[in-house]
């Protein structure tokens, strides 16, 4: 067992937590403390270091820091059910009024305790995701999101989780539970953000998501925290017969930063759209695992990832889309494109198709490559500057994905912060100096 799972398990005993949560806790706990801490041998971490977690061994449940966040946070503007969480802590304050259907685990009567326990840890596979067994097992608390059969919900769910400097390297640990039954509709943005100083916490976040028949959901996944702050995170999510779930992440790196997507085609005509984009840069480090289960027929898979790579960092995507006997007539494609705008940049990229039905039709497909100098000449020869030429094409693209984000208010968000973000340059005018050999 490693130092940091040992630790672990202490900072779990030393929780208190809901009886009701008792089974999925020991559960947890028991295949974390006897799963094998993963190495470059894994296949799943084979460009991912664990490292930071071991050297830096968290050793404290992270405080509330409760006074200077929202001077250096600057939320997402929009009408929505908002929800503040400062270093894995509620804070009610800051927190819209719960419309019903949306309720904390440790406030949930005993009919939404009987859905969560229905349904916490088993759209996620702790076998396969070991820190998905870390959550379980540190679960005292979380949201549930849930919509009865044939309603939407008026405004979108907006969680907000801020990460504010500790003392001492310090954990934190999220957990939403969303449950759409027949024919229902919802909207969430989890967004998760801190300030421009330096962080030493370790975020543990993880999202569960049931997809009735014929129900949709629209889901967001932003992470903008600074480049110190450790994150391992993943979305699960069950499809049933005509479900929809449409998708969109976008994330800087940092010193460890992991998500996952993992989703099941458990009825006949659902669909999956997931759009993504990475943007790592400094020495920092983002890595992007997918997997598809198309388990039945007639479902559809559109998955679209770009990454923007700078200076010496490095980006992990794997993107894996599994084709059952039984799920004839699926129709599947997976992109992912890279852009490395510095010769020091890397990528490791894996596509990858496994098919065992014959009347399918899938594609798959990655490129890497470098900013076109022609395309950088012709801007310059028209009076742009090299930095400037590089940004522009730079965005450009992405602009394409962020222009298919469905809430205005997110690309209005986004957009200057992403032109912010391609004009800095740790050495200076490094953008405007780049040559390939």
């Amino acid at each position: 067992m490693s130092d940091f799972q040992q630790q672990a398990l202490t900072l779990a005993a030393e929780q208190q937590s809901p009886e009701w949560l008792t089974a999925l806790r020991a559960r947890g706990t028991d295949v974390w403390s006897t799963a094998k801490w993963p190495t470059r041998k894994t296949e799943a971490w084979k460009y991912t270091s664990l490292n930071p977690l071991q050297t830096d061994t968290p050793a404290q449940w992270a405080s509330v820091d409760d006074c200077a966040w929202q001077q250096a946070i600057d939320p997402i503007a929009l009408d929505a059910t908002r929800l503040v969480f400062i270093n894995g802590h509620f804070s009610r304050e800051h927190s819209s009024e719960l419309p019903a259907g949306v309720v904390r685990f440790s406030e949930a009567d005993a009919s939404q305790q009987a859905l969560i326990r229905q349904h916490l840890g088993t759209v996620a596979n702790t076998g396969e995701h070991l820190f998905v067994a870390l959550s379980d097992a540190w679960a005292t608390d979380g949201i549930l999101l849930h919509v009865p059969r044939g309603a939407r919900l008026e405004k979108p769910v907006y969680i907000l989780n801020v990460a504010t400097p500790e003392a001492q390297p310090a954990v934190s640990s999220q957990r939403v539970l969303v449950v759409l039954e027949d024919n229902s509709e919802a909207e969430l943005i989890e967004h998760y953000v801190s300030g421009s100083e330096k962080q030493n916490l370790f975020v543990n976040s993880h999202t569960e998501v049931v997809v009735g028949n014929n129900a949709q959901i629209q889901h967001y996944r932003i992470n903008l925290e600074q480049e110190d702050l450790l994150h391992v995170g993943g979305v699960h999510i069950d499809l049933h017969r005509d479900a929809r779930f449409l998708g969109f992440t976008l994330a800087q790196g940092s010193r460890l930063k992991r998500i996952d997507y993992h989703v099941n085609h458990r009825g006949e005509g659902a669909h999956l759209g997931l759009n993504g984009v990475y943007l790592p840069r400094n020495k920092q480090l983002i890595d992007y695992h997918t997997n598809v289960e198309h388990r039945v027929p007639n479902c559809t898979t559109d998955e679209v990832f770009r990454g923007i790579i700078g200076d010496s960092a490095k980006a992990v995507f794997n993107g894996r889309i599994h084709i059952h006997q039984d799920a004839q007539k699926t129709l599947a494609e997976l992109s992912n494109k890279n852009l490395l705008t510095s010769p020091t940049a890397e990528i490791n990229t894996k596509p990858e198709l496994e098919i065992y039905a014959d009347d399918v039709r899938c594609a798959h497909g990655a490129t890497i490559a470098q900013l076109d100098e022609t395309s950088v000449f012709y801007l310059q020869s028209r009076g742009v500057t090299r930095a400037d030429a590089v940004r522009m094409l730079s965005f450009g693209f992405i602009n394409e994905l962020l222009n298919e984000v469905p809430e205005q208010a997110i690309q209005d968000y986004l957009r200057p912060r992403l032109t912010t973000l391609f004009g800095e340059s740790p050495q200076g005018d490094e953008l405007g100096q780049m040559r390939y050999e």
